[in-house]
Formats: structure tokens, C-alpha cells, sequence
């Protein structure tokens, strides 16, 4: 297949575009920087200069590809307090895709996240059948509505924390840079909330998975930890740093987190057997503990 990737440069992108081109596909890679550009170009795809706001050459591009995966998301806008900002570029993008796919019965393969399920008040693990509803939530459903519009349209619900050496700005090197501001590793009262975890490249061989063969209007997990407790990470970033592990009121989670505050209270454990069974993906790499045992992410080039 060729393959138009948006986001292809970004953490899961450096990923996805390698696997894609190992099993033989073509990769068009979107690219809004000349940084983006070059490591886009270095990593064997073609390169397509644009951005999200650029409606048309985002339907342009997927008319001319015989699939989509779409990872690009404009986390600047949720980092700066603005997450409809965000969520509404997410909307209008996915719109020109959907309409440039329509009819055509080409796969798009979109990306949401678990942690909208903490909304659902679950008192279970999460599933694949759970549907949510509000913000990102909106937009993932209107993915899978696209089934209805003759697109092989699946969403890939990703965990908060999606962990390897490609990771340079996601949840965890964020936490390991607030613990070594605070002097600790923290959790809120006894940590035993869940976060689930994912290594990359796992990641990345489920989008494959979806783009070779996920069925139309398919919401899929990808998830390899169904639920680690939070003071284990916390346990586990201490290690790392050689610095000791603190509990921190609900109170202080703001002011110890920032703007990590609310989401590191909450309990977001989630299954994958559903994704696991259906496209045979068996996640290979280590896990989030085993990772963060492996130092990379506490070794900086000047260390």
C-alpha cells in the first residue's frame, strides 16, 4: 500500500513509518518543519511538506494514497491550557480525510486515548466495546461513524504511557523532569491508582495491524500493561534517579505535578484481549517497569 502518515516525525511516527516500510508498504509522510522534513526523508518515506490546519492538501493526500494513518495532534495547544483548540483542529482534519476516503472502502487508522474512559466511572478494566463521549471522545466516535460513510475506518486507543527510547516528551520523561526539580518521585496518598502502559513499537506493529486489516468502525487497545500502580512508577523513577519516593495529598498534586496534577490521580486500568484476539497482536517488547529498569530514560548524552 502507499501510505499517507500524518504525525510521522513525532514520537509514534518514527516508529510507524519503519514498521510500515519493513512489511513493504510506501510511506507519504506529512511534515510541517525542516526538521520534520529530514527526519522524515532519513527514515526512508517520502516527504510531504504541510501542517493540519492545511485541509485540502490533507484531503489531497489521502485521495491519493490507498490508506491513512493519522497520529498528528496538536499537543502544544492541550500543554498551553487550550484542549478545544486542539480537539477542534483534530475535527476539521479528520473530516478531510473521512471525505477524501468516503466510498472507497480505504483503511484510516486514527488515534484516541484510554484515558477518556476515566470518565465512564468504570469499576472494571476498560474495553474495546466502551464508548465515551465529549472532546476527543467526539472524535473518535465520529471515526468510527465513518464505517458508514464506506471508510475501513479503526481507532487505536493509546495509554497514557507509551514508553521506550523513542519517548522524548511524553508522560514519563515528563515525570522524571518534575521529580528531579522536587528533589522525589512522587504519588498521590498510597498510589494505587493504574496507569496502563504500551512499549512504542508495540504500538507501532498494532497500526500496521489496523491499516492491513482491522475490520470498519473498530476501536482497538493498544495496550500491553493492563495497569500499573502508580507508586510502582513512582518506585521505579526514584530507582533511576537515586532519589527517594514521596506520597503527596490530592491537595498538592497540582503544586508537586503542575499540569500533570489531575491526571496522575487517575485509576485507568485497561484490557486489550479484544485487539489482542482480533488482529493476532501479541506485544513483545518490555514493559513499563522492565523499561524504566533499562536507564535510558535517565541518561542524557552530557551525563
Amino acid at each position: 500500500m502507499r501510505v499517507f502518515v500524518t504525525g510521522a516525525s513525532g514520537h509514534i511516527g518514527s516508529a510507524v513509518v519503519p514498521e510500515l516500510l519493513a512489511a513493504g508498504h510506501q510511506v507519504l509522510g506529512l511534515a510541517r518543519s525542516d526538521e520534520s522534513a529530514a527526519a522524515v526523508a532519513a527514515a526512508g518515506a517520502e516527504v510531504r511538506r504541510g501542517h493540519l490546519d492545511d485541509l485540502d492538501g490533507l484531503a489531497q493526500a489521502a485521495a491519493d494514497a490507498d490508506g491513512v494513518i493519522h497520529l498528528a495532534f496538536k499537543h502544544e495547544a492541550m500543554f498551553a491550557g487550550r484542549p478545544e483548540d486542539a480537539v477542534a483542529a483534530d475535527v476539521r482534519a479528520h473530516e478531510a480525510i473521512g471525505t477524501a476516503l468516503a466510498g472507497t472502502d480505504k483503511p484510516l487508522v486514527s488515534t484516541s486515548g484510554t484515558l477518556l474512559l476515566v470518565a465512564a466511572g468504570l469499576d472494571r478494566p476498560g474495553t474495546e466495546s466502551d464508548v465515551a463521549a465529549g472532546g476527543r471522545a467526539d472524535v473518535e466516535n465520529a471515526v468510527v461513524a465513518l464505517a458508514e460513510r464506506g471508510v475501513r475506518s479503526s481507532v487505536v486507543r493509546l495509554p497514557p504511557t507509551v514508553h521506550s527510547s523513542l519517548d522524548a516528551s511524553g508522560f514519563i520523561p515528563t515525570l522524571i523532569r518534575i521529580a528531579r526539580e522536587r528533589g522525589a518521585a512522587g504519588h498521590v496518598g498510597e498510589g494505587s491508582n493504574r496507569w496502563p502502559a504500551v512499549h512504542t513499537l508495540d504500538a507501532a506493529h498494532l497500526y500496521r495491524l489496523a491499516l492491513e486489516s482491522a475490520p470498519a468502525g473498530t476501536r482497538l487497545h493498544g495496550v500491553g500493561d493492563e495497569g500499573v500502580p502508580f507508586r510502582e512508577i513512582a518506585a521505579a523513577i526514584g530507582r533511576g534517579l537515586n532519589l527517594p519516593v514521596a506520597s503527596v495529598s490530592s491537595a498538592e498534586a497540582d503544586a508537586h505535578f503542575s499540569f500533570l496534577g489531575p491526571l496522575v490521580q487517575f485509576d485507568n486500568p485497561t484490557a486489550s484481549d479484544l485487539t489482542r484476539h482480533l488482529l493476532s497482536w501479541k506485544p513483545t517488547h518490555p514493559g513499563l517497569l522492565e523499561d524504566l529498569a533499562e536507564a535510558h530514560y535517565f541518561t542524557s548524552p552530557a551525563e
